[in-house]
């Protein structure tokens, strides 16, 4: 599958990541990276955990209501499901080595000039561009 890249798209979803992360931190003083906020929902659940049930609610709900209004969202998953549970348990570690994944690093602490999340989000990115040079060149994926 093709990915076609639609810039108005994707100027508007990073406006909206964008306000959601800036309304979290002004009203809640929270960052907005997606591994903490799940965290906290899980058991043993957080004190706080009423606002990061809305916070996954919006996530979920907002691609639902685009898909209810007659929006089709292209959605192709090639890798087979034991690809997708190694890459997710993969992503988990590095997300807790890294003590946070690519939404609190790489938009939050990129956003506040944190020197930790810069270089996280340095690793993150060669660690992406590694992964694409050796599934595509070296094992002749897609």
């Amino acid at each position: 599958m093709e990915t076609e890249f639609t810039p108005i798209l994707a100027i508007v979803g990073g406006v909206l990541i964008g306000i959601a992360s800036v309304l979290l931190m002004a009203l809640h003083g929270r960052i907005a990276g997606m591994t903490g906020i799940v965290g906290g929902v899980l058991p043993p659940f957080s004190s706080d955990w009423t606002w990061r049930a809305a916070f996954l609610a919006g996530a979920i709900l907002a691609p639902a209501v685009l898909v209810a209004t007659g929006y089709e969202i292209p959605f192709d998953v090639p890798p087979s499901s034991l690809a997708l549970i190694v890459g997710g348990v993969i992503v988990g570690f590095g997300a807790t080595l890294g003590s946070g994944c690519t939404s609190g690093h790489g938009v939050c602490g990129m956003a506040r000039v944190s020197p930790r999340s810069i270089v996280a989000t340095g690793v993150f990115m060669a660690s992406t561009f590694a992964t694409v040079y050796v599934v595509r060149h070296v094992l002749g994926g897609a």
